[in-house]
């Protein structure tokens, strides 16, 4: 059946919304400054043989929902040809309605790959295949070529401090290609002391990729990081990214810490006491390396990871078997940016929230550490995760306008493996513009085009333009 689902004023419900997204939002560039992109295929200008290998692989929000269709794991991740694999999502697609998937999946149909006038499923599934696929065999659907196609400025990838950086150096010499592409510093494994074998893995990489034989002396170790910081900063790093169950702000001793490394590198488990204290100390550390460069820093929290025990050892992390959780967070998070405050030690942070119950606590939050140098230096970051959808997307922005500043906001990003998931973008833009001028209508804003409209533009580009400071030029007027 033919059909146009995705119209130009799809989720714009009155002419303000309308206006607001055409005239003010639709044409911003995208700086993604959050994404999981692999850098090696930016820097190849990797080419996809077919839909399911840009589209399936990797996305665990599809897996997900495959499996709860009834989908055989091995039409997911297992040994079936990617023909097969597609099918069968495009048998999931149908039962996906009013999951957020079935409007990502015809976003992403629609920009970039031009298909508006069918739904995805099972007796469209094979057309689809064939016209995508010969898509993606032009130049311009390659990883870089969909960059272009999608007005993407600038993106940030998730990179681990012993990571040689080889591929965004390549990027970067490459004049051809004008987008640009830095890493960000994710040191997670900096503190997971909970597993001694892959800690230690770990820290013999760090001393390699350093040039600093750590072994077990914790001075050396916090040496080792800050020479990985400075070798990141040196390659156009400017952002830190942690990944929390929650925050953690123990009291500590230098020797306390000492004694917990020396420890845990001689293969001892710790318990649940000493691990968090190490993390204590090591966030700590690493925050202080982050406020001296003026990074911003990232703090993704409120994720319990692979619950399930049989597909994490068939398929290990990122396998789609994480859930919200529900940890203490008011009271650590205060104590962490209290500390940070106290030292001096706290620079330009975004909080990203995974429980919509605690939006409220996170937004009240940050204001209580404002301090008037840099307009919004604390962000309630967007919907993530979970919460990357209409709803989630909603319910952050309510709580941010109603507890602080929407105006300052920094806008939206994928946090996404995918090429095609530059429509979350649009997703988003498309919901604020839908809410703004829905409010507008009802007299609850003003009816002024250009002082919203100004807003919208910021919140889609230009807030993240000044807030990062990014060498890129000002929002189109």
């Amino acid at each position: 059946m033919k059909t146009e689902f995705i119209t130009e004023n799809f989720l714009l419900h009155n002419k303000q919304a309308e206006r607001l997204y055409h005239e003010y939002a639709a044409e911003q560039p995208i700086i993604d400054y959050h994404c999981h992109l692999p850098p090696a295929e930016i820097a190849a200008d990797r080419r996809f043989e077919n839909l399911a290998q840009i589209w399936l692989s990797g996305d665990h929000y599809k897996w997900r929902a495959m499996r709860a269709a009834g989908v055989a794991e091995r039409y997911i991740t297992g040994d079936a040809s990617d023909r097969e694999k597609f099918q069968k999502w495009a048998e999931t697609v149908p039962l996906a309605l009013r999951n957020p998937l079935y409007h990502w999946s015809h976003l992403e149909l629609k920009r970039p790959l031009g298909i508006a006038d069918r739904l995805l499923g099972p007796d469209t599934a094979e057309g689809i295949w064939n016209e995508c696929n010969a898509k993606l065999a032009r130049p311009e659907f390659s990883a870089r070529g969909i960059m272009r196609q999608m007005n993407v400025r600038l993106v940030c990838t998730t990179d681990d401090p012993t990571d040689s950086l080889e591929h965004h150096r390549a990027i970067a010499a490459d004049a051809s290609f004008s987008i640009r592409v830095l890493p960000t510093f994710r040191p997670d494994r900096a503190t997971a002391v909970e597993s001694p074998p892959a800690f230690n893995e770990w820290v013999e990489r760090l001393s390699a990729a350093s040039r600093i034989d750590v072994k077990d002396d914790y001075d050396r170790f916090i040496d080792a990081l800050r020479a990985r910081h400075d070798f990141f900063h040196s390659q156009g790093c400017r952002l830190a990214d942690h990944g929390l169950e929650t925050f953690v702000a123990d009291d500590y001793s230098v020797e306390e810490v000492a004694a917990a490394f020396r420890r845990v590198r001689g293969g001892a488990d710790l318990p649940p006491g000493e691990i968090a204290l190490f993390r204590s100390a090591v966030l700590e550390q690493l925050a202080a390396m982050n406020c001296d460069k003026c990074w911003v820093q990232q703090f993704h929290f409120g994720a319990m990871r692979n619950n399930n025990t049989r597909i994490f050892r068939l398929l290990g992390p990122d396998a789609g078997c994480d859930s919200i959780g529900d940890p203490q967070v008011a009271r650590p998070m205060a104590r962490f940016l209290d500390r940070l405050d106290r030292a001096g030690r706290l620079g330009k942070t975004i909080v990203y929230n995974l429980n919509p119950a605690h939006n409220d606590v996170v937004a009240t939050m940050i204001g209580n550490f404002q301090d008037g140098s840099t307009p919004g230096k604390l962000q309630f970051g967007s919907g993530w995760w979970f919460l990357d959808q209409r709803d989630g997307m909603q319910r952050q922005l309510d709580s941010l306008s109603n507890q602080g500043l929407l105006s300052l906001f920094v806008g939206m990003l994928t946090d996404s493996r995918s090429f095609l998931s530059y429509t979350r973008h649009e997703y988003f833009r498309r919901i604020l513009c839908g809410m703004l001028g829905k409010e507008m209508e009802l007299g609850l804003l003003p009816d002024d085009l250009d002082m919203i409209g100004s807003m919208v533009r910021n919140i889609s580009y230009g807030n993240a333009v000044r807030y990062f400071g990014f060498d890129l030029p000002e929002e189109k007027a």
